[in-house]
């Protein structure tokens, strides 16, 4: 091709936008409006109309469909519809109706006979169960497997009486068997064992040897005869009861099951839809039962198959229920009997919650009890195995407290006035009363809790210590209120208490709970009270160290009611608190903590002073637990936490205030680069704030300011080790100095950012994979070329100093292999120096003269202008004629429709030269077939639309000599 002589094409911006806007057609709004719906003609043909004759149509005005947002407030949404139509065809009648009234009523009444979710499953508590009581003694599991002379009956075998009597012979041989001990099993061991035995349970059940799964749960509830090992005895209970679960369900599977035919008997079915052959199953289940000879296994066997019963009669539960409450009373060991009734009371609740005289009757017999635990066979039992008698009540809890659980669910406020009276009658038993304040509402609690602190005082410190009392207490207050007048004198006798425990552990254990109450209630004086005596508790020694969970639930307790950081920090013990938090990664998870609730609640930004000390140690606690081992995610984290601080910080007009600030952030938090580039990104808006609020004024002092914001990016920029942090931040500290009037700072900005291209790497990582740069860097010099429209030269650096600098660069820099970058950059410089060829330019930054004034239309800049451009076509074609020697069509279509596309846009194509050049470039890209058909016919269409504005009779001729290929 001839060598081409660019010529800008003149641009009359103003017009342009003009005739690109909108047209206006007026509109009646009385006829039409956005939100109304359409009305819409409908022509339907006559059903009856004969083939092939002309019918009649009907035409009717139907609304279209109706707008979503109306419908629903008329309640004609898709829901609604569907809920009427459906009431309008069922066929109920009147009397229908009334019966469906009363199933209502009826299944409202099950409803409320039926455990929510407001109630604490037992699963919530067995994990919390096996980690608190644990022990080291070796235990033993004793075992009477029976020998297995035993066989299941023949099916031959029909006689009822029959299969009783080997039923009885196949259980006397369970019991006259061969015994099988395990001794000096670990904790681990034992549990194991258990698991087997469960497991053994599940494969005897699978492969139908029904009396020998019954073996293992009869031997297996016998173990909790053995209080051996008294320590662990609850979590003993846990892992048998497993089995009788799971005993318990397969057999009420197995007799459900045979009621399915002909079909699945429902959840609330009755007695009177089972079969007989499944009510003689059911019945033999409990003749085996019966047969034992044992109470305890029993009792645990015949409970764990309680909800058999409804498949026998309707009051089968609601008789037996009362039957084995009484059975219980059989049992001499006052541990073993709690935990009896606690299972039986868990039971009851799973399948007859309302039988709500039975659970009261269970706790009723408890109490009863109660006095047999200072008899003396249970003192000698602690003696012999060396058990103070407050660890031994501490065996109590978990079944008291579940016992106590079913008995106050749903209970009215009355029956714990009567659980208070019964308290005192037992001399305010320590132990039932903790139970009694952990197990009722909240609400109930709060509104006696002056009467619970008398009962409290009352009691004997020896068998139960009283703060474990008032920690019951105070998990109640946390959760309810008391009354207004009572709060100060609650708090006031429960501290009384709570100090003076010594066990720094005991003591932080309550009061972490009284916090909460304290931050509920009171002011910041209370809480800096409570907080200096926690400190006087857990300095000494560094009892710190061993309550670390707890002091972090203090600080928590605190941020959740102290939102207003003024006050937070005012308390003088609050930092000297933190100050225990010596653990590095609990010392910045407290940190992190503080952080997020100040970023959460603080509304407005700040310049407290004592919030501004406070924070930078914290901020810099966090920032200076980083190091060469943390995770590019927990720095993320981190600098996500200090660049929320960095933002609420505001001085007002107070802008060097507000610099100094950013100073000392910079050298505080210099490991985290997000937090500089934050900062760089505040330095930035302060600069452009100043210049708006000081306008007119001061400005010297205005303009020096501003450039030691410059000076600060300057210095701050070339630390961050992301490239394209670097770049970025030199282009917008650029812009900002010059939107500012410092001319030679923007230069320097971006000759820093030029200077720095070279160094951008081909690949870079990426959440960790590395991916090509190419695409980033195209992005970023696009942004740079489109700010140097307004950009002026520097008088002594040259025409168009900045852009032959930046292109050199990208003549220099090393492209991947195949790539068309460096001339996708030539193609995209062209606009930019059309933009700069004309009179006016598109856009301007107040007070700057750009090069549109600094030249003023001079021949030989623009003389420059198009030497420059034509070096920059030629670079382009040159590459494309390699293109087409390499057989990349692809390529070298795509190339040359852009910058046939830039000729279109930017070039006087008036100029025969520049016009066949792009009818050249046209042909080239077409030749394939690979251009876009649609984008080359709306090319045509705009090239159309444009030959018909004045002094545009050049793009009628050219348009005729254009062609349409497509790829067949």
């Amino acid at each position: 091709m001839a060598a081409v002589q660019w010529h800008s094409r003149a641009r009359r911006y103003e017009s342009e936008l003009q005739s690109c806007g909108l047209e206006v057609a007026p509109v009646e709004f009385s006829d039409y409006h956005p939100l109304k719906s359409i009305t819409v003609t409908d022509s339907k043909s006559r059903r009856g109309a004969r083939k092939g004759s002309t019918s009649s149509s009907s035409s009717s005005s139907s609304s279209a469909a109706p707008d979503p947002l109306s419908s629903m407030l008329d309640g004609t949404d898709p829901l609604s519809m569907f809920a009427a139509a459906s009431a309008s065809e069922s066929p109920l009648t009147l009397s229908q109706s009334s019966s469906t009234g009363d199933l209502g009523r009826g299944k409202r009444r099950e409803k409320e006979d039926e455990v929510g979710v407001d109630f604490e499953p037992w699963s919530s508590k067995r994990g919390e169960i096996l980690a608190r009581f644990t022990t080291t003694e070796k235990l033993s599991i004793n075992l009477f497997m029976g020998s297995d002379k035993g066989k299941a009956p023949s099916l031959a075998s029909s006689a009822v009486s029959e299969k009783v009597r080997t039923r009885l012979e196949e259980l006397d041989d369970l019991e006259e068997g061969s015994q099988r001990e395990l001794l000096n099993l670990s904790q681990q061991d034992y549990v194991n064992r258990i698991e087997e035995l469960n497991q053994s349970l599940k494969e005897a059940w699978a492969s139908d040897q029904k009396v020998k799964a019954l073996k293992i749960v009869i031997q297996c509830s016998k173990l909790l005869s053995d209080t051996a090992v008294i320590q662990f005895y609850p979590s003993k209970f846990v892992l048998i009861t497993d089995i009788l679960d799971t005993f318990g369900r397969l057999v009420y599977e197995r007799i459900w099951s045979m009621c399915s035919d002909p079909r699945p008997l429902p959840d609330s079915f009755t007695a009177d839809e089972v079969n007989d052959t499944a009510k003689e199953t059911c019945l033999n289940w409990f003749f085996k039962i019966a047969s034992i000879r044992e109470l305890i296994p029993r009792l645990y066997v015949e409970v764990a198959l309680l909800k058999c019963n409804r498949f026998l009669t309707k009051c089968g539960i609601q008789e037996t229920v009362p039957r084995l409450t009484a059975m219980i009373r059989g049992i001499g060991d006052p541990l073993v009997a709690v935990y009896a009734r606690a299972y039986l009371c868990r039971i009851g609740m799973e399948v007859a919650p309302h039988l709500k005289d039975s659970l009261n009757k269970n706790f009723f017999d408890l109490l009863g009890t109660f006095r047999q635990i200072h008899g003396d066979s249970v003192q000698n039992q602690l003696v012999l195995q060396r058990v103070e008698i407050p660890v031994y009540l501490t065996l109590y809890s978990p079944a008291i407290h579940w016992i106590l659980q079913c008995v106050s669910y749903r209970a009215p406020e009355a029956l714990l006035t009567e659980m208070m009276e019964r308290c005192k009658k037992l001399g305010n038993n320590a132990l039932l009363l903790n139970s009694v304040m952990w197990a009722f509402r909240a609400e109930f609690i709060a509104t006696r809790a002056t009467d619970f602190i008398g009962m409290i005082k009352d009691c004997d410190e020896a068998g139960f210590p009283k703060h474990l009392l008032f920690g019951s207490l105070g998990r109640s207050l946390a959760c309810a209120d008391p009354p207004e007048a009572e709060r100060l004198p609650i708090l006031n006798e429960a501290w009384k208490v709570i100090t003076k425990v010594r066990s720094p552990q005991d003591y932080i254990n309550c009061a972490e709970i009284w916090v909460e109450f304290t931050c509920r209630h009171f002011t910041k004086r209370e809480v800096n009270t409570v907080l200096s005596d926690i400190i006087k508790h857990m300095t000494p020694d560094r009892a710190f160290e061993d309550a670390y969970p707890q002091l972090q639930s203090v600080i928590r307790k605190i941020l959740t009611y102290f939102h207003d950081f003024s006050v937070l920090f005012s308390m003088e013990r609050f930092l000297p608190f933190m100050d225990m938090f010596q653990k590095d990664s609990v010392r910045v998870e407290v940190c992190r903590s503080i952080m997020d609730v100040f970023i959460k609640h603080q509304q407005e930004p700040t310049r407290d002073p004592v919030i501004l000390n406070a924070l930078l140690h914290v901020c810099k606690t966090m920032h200076d637990s980083v190091n060469a081992l943390t995770l590019e995610d927990e720095k993320r984290s981190l600098a996500l936490l200090i660049n929320g601080f960095i933002r609420m910080v505001s001085f007002g007009r107070d802008f060097e205030q507000q610099l100094s600030f950013c100073v000392e952030a910079r050298a505080t938090f210099c490991n985290l680069e997000p937090v500089l580039v934050q900062l760089i990104h505040t330095v930035n808006q302060l600069a452009m704030e100043t210049r708006r609020v000081m306008r007119g004024s001061h400005s010297r002092k205005t303009a020096a300011f501003v450039r030691a914001c410059a000076a600060y990016s300057f210095i701050t920029i070339p630390s961050l080790t992301s490239i394209f942090s670097r770049l970025n931040l030199y282009l917008l500290s650029g812009q900002v100095a010059l939107a500012n009037q410092c001319l030679s700072q923007a230069d320097a900005f971006l000759k820093a950012a030029v200077s720095v291209l070279p160094e951008v790497p081909r690949s870079i990582s990426i959440e960790g994979k590395l991916r090509s740069s190419e695409g980033f860097l195209l992005d970023f010099i696009n942004n740079f070329l489109s700010a140097l429209l307004v950009v002026p030269d520097h008088p002594e650096a040259g025409v168009l100093f900045l852009v032959r600098g930046l292109l050199n660069m990208v003549q220099d820099y090393t492209w991947e292999d195949n790539s068309d970058a460096k001339v996708q950059v030539y193609i995209s410089a062209l606009p930019l120096l059309a933009a700069m060829s004309q009179e006016s330019y598109l856009y301007s930054i107040p007070k700057v003269d750009s090069n549109e004034t600094l030249y003023g239309g001079d021949p030989k800049f623009l003389a420059e202008i198009n030497k420059l451009c034509e070096t920059l076509i030629g670079q382009v074609l040159d590459h494309l004629k390699t293109l087409g020697r390499d057989e990349s069509v692809h390529r070298q279509g795509s190339l040359a429709f852009s910058l046939f596309g830039c000729l279109l846009a930017h070039g006087d194509l008036r100029n025969n030269k520049l016009n066949q050049l792009a009818v050249n470039l046209w042909n080239l890209s077409h030749k394939q077939g690979y251009c876009n058909t649609r984008t080359s016919v709306r090319t045509l269409e705009f090239i159309k639309h444009q030959a018909q504005q004045p002094d545009m009779a050049h793009f009628s001729d050219m348009l005729q000599r254009l062609t349409l290929q497509s790829r067949t």
